[in-house]
């Protein structure tokens, strides 16, 4: 059981008691000058995955937006909607029990605040609960009396998770494909996907409780992500905006089926800058209680991500310098969205070809 005085101790991870709260407090106030009527007349670009040119238009929709949604993408319907009430389960559990499963410190899973949270000076309205593999050992903290219980939300989200990898495959072949990017140019996308060096699956399941003064309140804060890529399944709230040069925000609206891509930070450094990093945020209301799953795909912690030689030229030199995985987690959490320009090379300068 986790004590009091250790919950005190964690302070900066566990969330609010989102129940016990009837105003908004001041710790969760933001700026009331925040923007939280986005520019509506535009559409983040859908693609559907069976378009015999679905790689060319997932170039387009990367290159201008850095974020589309998919349709006909092969993950049931049935898993999607599983995983989701999954998770809303998992949320709406008792406080104290949620607790049980808190993410420590120096751990990336478990029960807890977005980590990006440190990162600001007001708190955010949400919660998480992020898992890589299968969750068994917080599931045995939530659930400790119910077997059956920790051992079906296990197998849903394994499954889920083993589902998202396909796609992801899928998905980054096509990113790459359309910019003339096979796999002998990422030499890491045919490690043995048995190797213990193989592919970390980072799943987020994420929580943003009804609010009552949302204009004022923030679900997720502006950032975009580490990662290669994020598919996102946003449920059928509204919430989700992306920030666009020139608009401002624009809401990502559900569609039925649809999941939502983000570009990560790892592919603006893979395509030599062709590909924008998606900045994006979360909003809240005053009605709805919004779930959503966030499947991060990633290369194995220890590659060093650069962009492949068919990218670079004399007159496209490397914009960033290689990096691996684990050292840009490293310096996107002490330095957050500055990362990209810390290890951004000085293009007069910069090699054509890396040693």
């Amino acid at each position: 059981m986790i004590s009091s005085t250790t919950t005190r101790n964690l302070s900066h991870i566990v969330p609010l008691d989102f129940n016990s709260v009837h105003t908004l407090p001041d710790s969760h106030t933001w700026d009331s000058s925040t923007d939280h009527h986005p520019f509506t007349e535009v559409l983040v670009p859908i693609i559907d995955l069976l378009d015999p040119n679905a790689a060319s238009l997932i170039q387009l929709a990367s290159e201008q937006w850095g974020v589309f949604q998919v349709t006909n993408h092969g993950i049931p319907m049935n898993l999607i909607q599983e995983a989701e009430l999954q998770a809303r389960g998992l949320f709406e559990l008792p406080r104290d029990q949620k607790l049980q499963a808190l993410r420590s410190p120096e751990s990336l899973t478990g029960y807890g605040r977005a980590r990006i949270s440190a990162n600001f000076s007001k708190l955010m309205w949400s919660e998480g609960f992020t898992m890589i593999g299968s969750p068994l050992e917080h599931a045995a903290q939530l659930w400790p009396d119910d077997h059956s219980v920790q051992t079906y939300f296990c197998s849903v989200m394994e499954e889920y998770q083993k589902k998202m990898k396909g796609l992801c495959g899928k998905l980054v072949r096509l990113m790459l494909g359309s910019l003339g990017l096979d796999h002998e140019d990422v030499k890491w996308l045919n490690r043995p996907k048995k190797s213990g060096r193989s592919f970390p699956q980072v799943l987020q399941l994420n929580s943003y409780p009804v609010c009552p003064d949302p204009i004022r309140a923030m679900g997720l804060a502006p950032h975009t992500d580490s990662s290669i890529f994020t598919v996102l399944n946003q449920s059928n709230v509204s919430g989700l905006q992306v920030f666009e040069d020139g608009i401002g925000w624009v809401p990502v609206h559900p569609i039925p089926g649809a999941l939502v891509v983000n570009v990560g930070d790892l592919m603006h450094i893979l395509s030599n800058g062709r590909f924008k990093t998606a900045v994006h945020r979360a909003v809240v209301n005053e009605v709805y209680h919004r779930i959503s799953i966030a499947y991060f795909y990633s290369p194995p912690y220890d590659v060093k991500i650069s962009p492949p030689m068919k990218l670079i030229d004399q007159d496209h030199p490397p914009l960033y310098r290689p990096v691996t995985w684990k050292e840009y987690l490293g310096i996107k959490g002490t330095h957050f969205n500055t990362a990209l320009e810390l290890i951004r090379n000085d293009t007069d300068q910069a090699p054509y070809m890396y040693e």
